[in-house]
């Protein structure tokens, strides 16, 4: 699971990264309301942990952003505890509200209900574009009229973040940090090996493809 954690405080920002990365989370951090918005379309959140007192854009703002193009669960933090302000952000499209100073068990405790729910309503529509049919639930994508095709989890986040960006070129760099995030261990040489085996599972003629291309110097990009 893949946590978005939001705060301009240089001191709670790291505590709160520690500890969804000891139970075992995968964390992208920003700390402003800007950088929250990118990352929310670069990396593909499972939740968002956002505070509400950013730098630049709000986190209210940064709410209601998110949810014009994006489902994923939200738990605001704050240093308000007024009801107007509870109401706002739950109103905005956020599904918790989280008062500080708080535990980080209670902070975990919250983030574990929420994903449950997530579950349970149920799970998302395939994500479809061009020829491509990426159904996440059961690990498999379709191009055309072909059969389904099983893909390993690599597999899958890399295919999930070049549907979600059709056309465009991700630099290395950005998919090595989304897929593997930004571990030392990953390289360049790591990214070519999954786009290989991916490319086995998608194009008609692997060593000729037509949809997953390489843009010599610049990255990858899907033409779906």
């Amino acid at each position: 699971m893949k946590v978005l954690a939001v705060d301009d405080d240089p001191e709670l920002l790291p505590l709160v990264s520690y500890a969804l990365r000891q139970a075992g989370y995968q964390v992208v951090e920003a700390a402003t309301g800007a950088a929250a918005l990118a990352a929310v379309e670069a990396e593909l959140p499972d939740l968002v942990v956002l505070d509400v007192n950013l730098p630049d854009v709000d986190g209210f703002e940064v709410c209601r952003r998110i949810r014009q193009s994006s489902a994923v669960p939200v738990l605001m933090l704050t240093v308000r505890g007024e009801e107007e302000d509870v109401v706002r952000g739950l109103d905005l499209g956020a599904d918790d509200y989280l008062t500080k100073p708080f535990s980080p068990r209670t902070l975990l405790a919250r983030m574990r209900a929420l994903l449950r729910r997530a579950t349970q309503e149920g799970a998302p529509a395939p994500l479809a574009a061009g020829a491509f049919t990426l159904d996440e639930e059961r690990h498999t994508v379709r191009v055309g009229e072909g059969a389904e095709v099983v893909l390993a989890p690599l597999e899958l986040s890399l295919l999930r973040l070049l549907l979600a960006n059709p056309g465009r070129t991700l630099e290395p760099q950005r998919l090595l940090r989304h897929l593997w995030g930004g571990s030392v261990s990953a390289d360049r040489e790591h990214l070519k090996q999954l786009v290989y085996r991916l490319r086995q599972k998608i194009e008609p003629e692997p060593t000729a493809p037509r949809f997953l291309l390489t843009d010599p110097g610049a990255g990858y990009r899907l033409e779906p």
